[in-house]
């Protein structure tokens, strides 16, 4: 069995999706939900779907060893980003080469980087004209957003669309692909 972690740093409705793709397999599991924030309403979510939730500070995160020792305890193979906002730290990407990826509101390499994120993200894209946005699931390396793509999904927009209505399209297009590119990835680590 393939048994994954997800990370959060907000409402977790990524984390959600994602749990309830893999309820009842016998091939993958959520083990854990991790959060730099006590008081993030995916601790809520993760209660009520049966999931063992832990928070850390943003400085045992970006020290690594505490949260690396938290993973290991749970004998965590997969690390899945879900609207986790704080750059991984060298001790998490050695002990996972390739195993940790994450999910960008935007067609990467465009609309990346520090600081963007949600709604600034959607604001971008809008303010830019562009006449498509998407998501983009990569791996996670040292710099934000710049890891390898493994898949990316496009959906139009509309003159006069907002970014409220950008950010509705982009999470159909999550809920839509994310589990299942999760489920293609781990079914490797199990071969």
């Amino acid at each position: 069995m393939v048994l994954l972690a997800l990370f959060a740093s907000g409402s977790g409705s990524n984390a959600e999706q994602i749990a309830r793709y893999f309820h009842q397999r016998d091939d993958v599991k959520i083990a854990l939900i991790l959060s730099n924030k006590a008081d993030a309403p995916v601790h809520a979510r993760a209660k009520r779907l049966g999931i063992p939730s832990v928070t850390f500070s943003k400085d045992a995160f970006d020290k690594g060893l505490e949260v690396l020792d938290i993973l290991r305890q749970y004998q965590i193979d997969f690390i899945v980003l879900a609207g986790f906002l704080l750059k991984v730290s060298q001790p998490l990407l050695d002990a996972y080469p390739r195993r940790i990826i994450n999910i960008h509101p935007a067609l990467l390499p465009l609309y990346g980087g520090k600081g963007m994120y949600g709604d600034r993200v959607h604001r971008a894209v809008v303010e830019a004209g562009e006449k498509e946005s998407g998501i983009t699931i990569h791996y996670v390396n040292e710099h934000y957003d710049e890891g390898d793509i493994i898949f990316q999904a496009r959906c139009e927009l509309l003159p006069g669309d907002t970014p409220v209505e950008v950010a509705r399209k982009v999470h159909e297009l999550e809920y839509a692909h994310f589990p299942e590119v999760i489920d293609s990835l781990v079914k490797k680590l199990s071969n």
